[in-house]
């Protein structure tokens, strides 16, 4: 499917159903941490980039089969408020599926944006980030889009908690050196105050980032500013639980990428357009064809490009 993928064992979800609603890496930042790699369309504009239709038919071809989900979950490879259609497909589950919670992962960018806030007020949970409030270390940590800025981010977030009757769970990445130091936590710690969220989650560096100098935070620093935070309803995620199903389901898509690699370099995005997938996801099952000898990366093209090895 394009749009819809998993169900996946979230770490602090359970087990949920993920909806990628936002073409692969179009976002308002372009985080060295982030998983999905460098961002390659970096906007603010809210739009209806995938039709909301395309989304809703693979939601019901799923649903529709009542399968036993924790939580549906708007996340994906990009900023799932950029598109203008999140609104809709959000009324549309909780008319036709309202034995599923929702929850909305967000980068916040958007959050100061009132329409985009009534957008998912219908929402059970919100999952929003905020990483860093000096102007020094949000620009070094998000590389942000023009005009992005932390005071922006945070009066959204405010406006959000006054207006949204839901669950919120503030996310904070830490990443050692940089957003770590006792001046950075302190106006975080301030920032999370004025926010006033049900509950602040701690995360670290769990899969690869899209820079190499990313590194796990230890368990000892995170407890440290575990404390720092207190009496704030504080919590670290814990590393992430990889099931049996999505495990089968990778080892599919792997054998059907084998079939589709060939000498020549093909991308990823030709190669999601023609099986119907995500183009994270071929790009993850290339990556670990590659560990393997199975695939190669063609040397100093874009790292989505790859090739059979015969």
């Amino acid at each position: 499917m394009k749009y819809v993928f998993g169900p996946v064992k979230s770490r602090r979800l359970g087990v949920s159903l993920g909806i990628d609603i936002i073409p692969y890496k179009l976002c308002s930042f372009n985080c060295v941490y982030c998983e999905c790699g460098a961002t390659t369309h970096l906007t603010t504009e809210v739009k209806e980039y995938i039709p909301a239709d395309s989304i809703i038919r693979e939601l019901d071809s799923v649903l529709s089969k009542s399968p036993e989900l924790d939580v549906v979950t708007f996340s994906g490879s990009g900023e799932p408020t950029l598109n203008s259609g999140i609104g809709r497909i959000i009324n549309h589950l909780k008319t036709d599926y309202p034995q599923y919670k929702i929850a909305v992962l967000t980068n916040s960018t958007t959050m100061h944006i009132a329409e985009v806030r009534r957008s998912i007020i219908h929402a059970d949970l919100i999952v929003p980030s905020l990483d860093a409030v000096s102007d020094e270390v949000f620009n070094r940590i998000m590389k942000p889009a023009p005009g992005v800025n932390s005071s922006d981010v945070i009066e959204g977030l405010v406006s959000l908690r006054r207006e949204f009757k839901g669950e919120i769970c503030l996310e904070i990445f830490i990443i050692e050196g940089v957003n770590d130091t006792t001046a950075e936590l302190k106006l975080l710690k301030e920032a999370s105050e004025k926010i006033s969220p049900d509950e602040i989650h701690l995360n670290s560096l769990d899969r690869p980032g899209t820079e190499k100098w990313v590194k796990p935070v230890s368990s000892e620093r995170m407890q440290e500013i575990k404390k720092f935070f207190e009496p704030l309803p504080v919590k670290i995620i814990g590393k992430a639980v990889v099931p049996v199903t999505l495990s089968a389901y990778n080892s599919i898509l792997e054998n059907t990428l084998i079939l589709n690699l060939t000498a020549e370099a093909v991308s990823a995005e030709e190669i999601a357009e023609k099986l119907g997938e995500r183009v994270v996801d071929i790009i993850r099952a290339a990556e670990r064809l590659a560990e393997i000898g199975e695939a190669g990366i063609i040397p100093g093209d874009n790292p989505g490009i790859y090739r059979i090895l015969k």
